[in-house]
């Protein structure tokens, strides 16, 4: 590792044979059977593969065919992208509930710093298990994480319990790991450059080590350069969000509902507290506050009001956001969920340009 570097807690997630457990998932006849989505028996390649179908060795880009003769038992079914889709935004919003600092590989996996998260969270860990949580809970899907304080780490660990686990690699670890990882394992090393590897006799991480740097981007141009890295558990790279938003806020997710005034109000003011402190560090001030409520059933609704002026301070946004509590009505069903929010900033510009703030 690079001394003197931050330690940042990075989460991989990743959803479990997604779109295969979509279908799974609406259509219960599919459930516990060998599950291919997209393709036919006869053309075709296969889009997502169920793990019962996986333990045959059916997998991802496989054609068709080849896929029905390991597993003559296998299911085709038609890929319906448009639910993937949705499915995807449902995951990705929960992510933005913890941290804005998302960066979407897929439809059905991110990368996540969580070093200074919504929440409050300090253990890396413990996030990743509520996200998973939540994710199951909203979706009925399950999903593993990877925790560590990079990028490549972050992603080797989420595919080490998989499914429905999650596993983290510590600073104090992470040598060792490294050292012991088959080279075909790593990620950023495809099948043919790690045939390449295995012919110089380089079978793990401890292997790859003993090369000169100069050696691995001769025979490698600019990855040789990453190879040299990650294998020191060196990967400075950020996690770089999909969007930026046009609005400053923060939202908390409660172990038990609340249902009183008197236990909103006072979750209002924790979540009010964070707004205007953001505020207070960005100079920014907006003109619509929005009272973001989720109930304990996951359903969701949203209340704004637009104001004739900016306004910037904690008391202000609180206040309008106790108002909207009440109006139209208090909420009639227990609550998981609470977030406010300031958008119509005195920073956006006309060319479109939006502010993004890590709260």
């Amino acid at each position: 590792m690079t001394e003197n570097a931050p330690i940042r807690k990075i989460i991989h997630i990743d959803m479990d044979a997604f779109f295969a457990s979509i279908e799974q998932r609406d259509h219960p006849e599919l459930r516990g059977k060998p599950v291919a989505v997209g393709g036919s028996a006869e053309r075709g390649v296969v889009a997502a593969a169920s793990y019962e179908a996986r333990k045959f060795g059916v997998h991802s880009a496989m054609p068709s065919y080849l896929a029905k003769r390991k597993c003559p038992d296998l299911i085709f079914v038609p890929h319906r992208f448009e639910v993937y889709k949705s499915v995807s935004r449902q995951v990705m919003d929960i992510f933005h509930t913890y941290t804005d600092l998302v960066e979407p590989l897929s439809l059905d996996e991110a990368y996540l710093d969580v070093t200074e998260n919504k929440m409050g969270y300090k253990s890396g860990m413990y996030t990743a298990q509520k996200i998973r949580e939540e994710i199951h809970a909203a979706t009925q899907l399950t999903a593993s994480a990877g925790i560590s304080f990079n990028k490549f780490l972050a992603k080797t660990a989420s595919d080490l319990n998989k499914p429905n686990g999650q596993a983290v690699i510590l600073p104090e670890d992470a040598q060792t790991f490294i050292d012991q990882l088959p080279i075909g394992k790593f990620f950023g090393i495809g099948k043919k450059t790690a045939e390449k590897l295995e012919a110089l006799g380089i079978q793990t991480g401890s292997d790859l080590r003993q090369l000169e740097q100069a050696e691995l981007i001769r025979r490698f141009g600019k990855m040789g350069n990453h190879f040299y890295k990650i294998v020191r558990a060196e990967d400075q790279r950020p996690v770089k969000p999909d969007r930026i938003r046009k609005s400053i806020g923060a939202e908390r997710t409660y172990d038990q509902d609340v249902s009183t005034p008197q236990e909103m109000e006072a979750k209002l003011e924790i979540i009010a507290e964070k707004v205007g402190k953001a505020l207070q560090r960005t100079g920014a001030a907006g003109r619509t506050v929005t009272l973001k409520i989720k109930f304990f059933d996951f359903e969701q609704t949203t209340r704004s009001r637009t104001l004739p002026r900016f306004i910037a301070a904690e008391k202000e946004v609180l206040q309008m956001a106790k108002e909207l509590l009440y109006q139209p009505d208090f909420p009639e069903k227990p609550v998981r969920l609470l977030g406010i929010s300031l958008s119509n900033l005195n920073t956006d510009k006309s060319s479109g340009e939006q502010l993004r703030l890590d709260l």
